[in-house]
């Protein structure tokens, strides 16, 4: 592509960059912390793009005031020809604009190893009768801490359906340490009042106690504990479908 065409795809992509980064878009791509990072990339993609256009008009206005020989100007007439097909390449950026794609689910958590970690602190936990906690905290806790913080609470946790080949339900979140492209599962068994119909990728916010019972992730070998629960029922998918 010549320079102009350079700078229409600088521009693009820059403003596709800066629409998922001032709506929810961006929660798709990246972790929500990256945002900042992100709007800057896009506000440098497009300064370039200008910077571009700029420095072209400057040099046909010199080109103008200096024409160049016949000879060399047939000559960069048929260098800068590129074939149309090369235009094909600005595809990707509009089905980035238009399409928004769906957050990882339980195709691809159920394919990939619980990657659960152990935390470097377990901070003390808020006084109430239900305790809201997320997926990797609740089995971080119940794990290395031997649910130590939450036997006796009330415990509420919500995430998304999953089963394995035999039918057992888990509920999973993906955690992301930078971008989707690294997304891995961490997943908590359920036990106690189970609904009756369980259907993947249904987000339900679940209450109940912790419960020692741990199983063997069949991808890994990693550990799933559990949860007893006593109440489940079914939720919108959160503002953010990824657990940092």
């Amino acid at each position: 592509m010549n320079r102009q065409a350079q700078a229409a795809v600088l521009f693009l992509v820059g403003g596709a960059v800066l629409r998922a980064g001032f709506t929810d878009l961006y929660l798709r791509y990246v972790k929500a912390g990256l945002r900042p990072l992100l709007l800057v990339a896009g506000i440098v993609l497009i300064v370039a793009a200008i910077a571009t256009v700029w420095y072209e008009l400057r040099r046909h206005r010199a080109s103008q005031e200096n024409p160049p020989a016949r000879e060399d100007h047939d000559r960069s007439s048929h260098a800068h020809r590129e074939p149309l097909i090369s235009w094909l390449l600005v595809l990707p950026l509009f089905a980035l604009i238009l399409v928004a794609p769906p957050a990882l689910g339980s195709y691809s958590a159920m394919r990939t190893g619980t990657a659960l970690q152990k935390p470097w602190g377990f901070p003390a936990l808020p006084a109430g009768d239900s305790l809201q906690l997320s997926v990797v905290d609740y089995a971080g806790r119940a794990v290395y801490d031997h649910g130590r913080s939450l036997d006796g609470r009330r415990i509420k946790i919500t995430g998304f359906v999953t089963l394995d080949g035999n039918g057992a339900p888990y509920l999973t979140r993906m955690v992301l340490n930078c971008c989707a492209a690294d997304a891995q599962p961490v997943k908590i068994g359920l036990s106690g009042q189970i609904p009756p119909v369980m259907q993947p990728d249904t987000w339900l916010e679940v209450t109940g106690t912790y419960t020692s019972k741990q199983t063997k992730d069949p991808v890994n070998d990693g550990v799933i504990p559990f949860i007893n629960i006593s109440q489940a029922r079914p939720v919108p998918a959160p503002h953010n479908e990824y657990e940092e």
